[in-house]
């Protein structure tokens, strides 16, 4: 499904610095196929692919999620509707990794913040952020 399909929505994206910070993170990784050391670079236009994948990737899923929900005649989609949606559509080697994504959330909302809400979703996304970028090291 594309995004078209919802309206044709343009303004759906990914930041680009953590985009671009993720794949610095995998080029600097050392691999099978590469030296540590390796002076590969990732063109802006590569770049801009990988967003519109991305985004496309989580329109999919979102959209399978919602009409899994909606069979189920639940209005908010819930992890358990993300677990079947990527099992459905023949990602299950992502479910683990997801569950274990979400159980991390949870237990981080559950701290008291300071300033509500607001400041409570802005450090989970960070939370989230740096916690991808710790396991590769």
């Amino acid at each position: 499904m594309s995004d078209r399909e919802f309206g044709g929505n343009d303004d759906l994206s990914l930041p680009k610095a953590t985009v671009q910070k993720i794949i610095s993170e995998i080029l600097t990784t050392p691999s099978l196929n590469t030296a540590p050391d390796s002076s590969v670079t990732f063109a802006r236009d590569a770049r801009e692919l990988l967003i519109e994948c991305c985004v496309e990737f989580v329109t999919l899923i979102s959209s399978e999620a919602n009409e899994i929900a909606e069979k189920e005649q639940k209005k908010t989609i819930a992890i358990e509707h993300i677990d079947k949606a990527l099992r459905e559509l023949g990602f299950p080697e992502y479910v683990k990794e997801v569950l274990a994504s979400a159980g991390d959330a949870k237990e981080m909302l559950k701290v008291d913040l300071p300033g509500g809400g607001l400041y409570r979703r802005i450090m989970l996304t960070c939370w989230i952020c740096v916690d991808e970028g710790e396991e590769d090291k």
